[in-house]
């Protein structure tokens, strides 16, 4: 028998407690929780994530300072920054945990909907089969058919988160001064760069997974921005965190 049989039995059960509610949709419903139910679990560590980048802010004078002592010393530098990071307890890795920790449930939804020993594949969200992709919509009905509009919808949802996303991003990364992102990590500085343009790579996502893996990925999209617009809210540094941490 496959592993994914009893989980896809699993979230069966989930989906026959939600089908009063939901009728023939109460799978999806049941992925819709178990998103939430999993980014409820996370939340803690994305509010030390939001935390350490607080903190990273606060240090930029201490980094300003170690770029200016060791300029003609970069491994020194980089040591030093290193140092500073650890001390400070602000990881610049930190942020990309919640994300990591999601990876094993995005590929869960992924072969559930795509293995037949988990008995799934005929579940539908409204008329699109969870196990279905956007080409099968395309080749049934077109992009306004009744498979077509359940991912026309999904595009729209997440074609305004990414632009939320992009926005917020770009307008932290040219508050930020000089230096916070990247310092201590090779090649961090380019990622951060070209960060707040990957937002829109889950438009590709959500095109070519399964509807039940995309009707995951959409649901976590829009739970991270509403997420992060609340802890954001206060972008004070982190208290503590003064030129003394370094020393």
């Amino acid at each position: 028998m496959s592993v994914f049989a009893p989980l896809g039995a699993a979230l069966g059960h989930l989906a026959d407690a939600l089908s009063p509610l939901f009728g023939a949709s109460a799978t999806a419903a049941a992925i819709v929780v178990c998103t939430l139910a999993v980014r409820a679990a996370l939340h803690p560590l994305a509010r030390a994530a939001v935390r350490g980048e607080k903190s990273r802010t606060a240090l930029a004078p201490q980094l300003a300072e170690i770029r200016r002592k060791y300029a003609k010393n970069p491994e020194r530098m980089q040591r030093e920054m290193t140092d500073l990071y650890r001390k400070a307890g602000a990881s610049p890795l930190a942020g990309c945990l919640p994300m990591l920790l999601q990876l094993p449930v995005f590929f869960l939804m992924y072969h559930l909907f795509t293995s037949r020993s988990s008995g799934l594949l005929g579940e539908r969200l409204l008329d699109a089969p969870l196990g279905g992709r956007w080409t099968d919509a395309l080749a049934d009905g077109g992009p306004f058919g009744p498979h077509g509009l359940v991912y026309l919808a999904l595009f729209v949802i997440v074609a305004a988160v990414a632009t939320v996303n992009y926005r917020r991003a770009r307008k932290a990364t040219a508050a930020a001064p000089a230096g916070v992102a990247g310092e201590a990590v090779p090649g961090m500085a380019a990622v951060t760069k070209f960060a707040p343009l990957l937002s829109f790579a889950t438009l590709l996502t959500v095109a070519v997974v399964p509807l039940a893996a995309a009707l995951y990925v959409v649901t976590s999209t829009a739970w991270t921005v509403c997420e992060r617009g609340l802890l954001m809210r206060d972008r004070k540094p982190a208290a503590g965190l003064t030129p003394a941490t370094a020393e």
